[in-house]
């Protein structure tokens, strides 16, 4: 049994992770019931045809997973798709085993075989929503500037806003995972 199965086996439900948050739980809703699929036959017919399993990487004060996980719950809803979730922080192991470009950022996805063999991973951002991330970083005054820390999180108030408002976000999530799991499944 592979490393990554292990810990699919052992991991709970999508469902459940999100039914137990304690900090973004209402939004990360939100985003999951404003959220609409698009008509997307073929890629819901391939998710259906292969059946692969998702092992999540996440935890629930994490922004990008409050929103990535509402978009990724929608999708494997509709492509009857397995979804089990692990705590990046009771689990290094497993994450450093899949880093990603700023280390331990979540969250991540790997995509699984039945047998539980990686076909390939995605996370922990779209590169459109990477780009407003680093734009609005990008306003920080220094971190010596005794102002730093007010505006570091009026920075993250407009970034979590940010996922929870704005649906261009949640289609550029879509569209990064359905090519990440159209071409591991291919």
């Amino acid at each position: 049994m592979t490393l990554e199965q292990n810990y699919f086996e052992n991991a709970i439900t999508l469902e459940k992770y999100m039914s137990q948050m304690e900090s973004n739980q209402d939004k990360s809703y939100s985003i999951y019931e404003k959220f609409s699929l698009p008509e997307d036959k073929e890629f819901f017919n391939l998710l259906k045809e292969k059946n692969p399993h998702i092992l999540v990487i996440t935890e629930d004060w994490c922004g990008d997973a409050m929103m990535n996980n509402a978009i990724l719950r929608k999708i494997t809803d509709a492509g009857d798709v397995e979804v089990r979730c692990v705590y990046r922080d009771e689990n290094p192991e497993l994450m450093d085993s899949f880093p990603a470009d700023e280390g331990r950022s979540i969250p991540k996805y790997i995509f699984l075989s039945q047998d539980g063999e990686p076909l390939g991973a995605w996370g922990p951002r779209s590169a459109k929503v990477q780009q407003f991330v680093d734009d609005l970083k990008a306003k920080l005054p220094e971190e010596e500037d005794p102002q730093y820390d007010l505006h570091f999180k009026t920075v993250l108030g407009e970034i979590t806003d940010g996922f929870v408002y704005r649906s261009e976000f949640w289609d550029s999530v879509y569209g990064e995972l359905k090519a990440a799991l159209t071409k591991s499944l291919s």
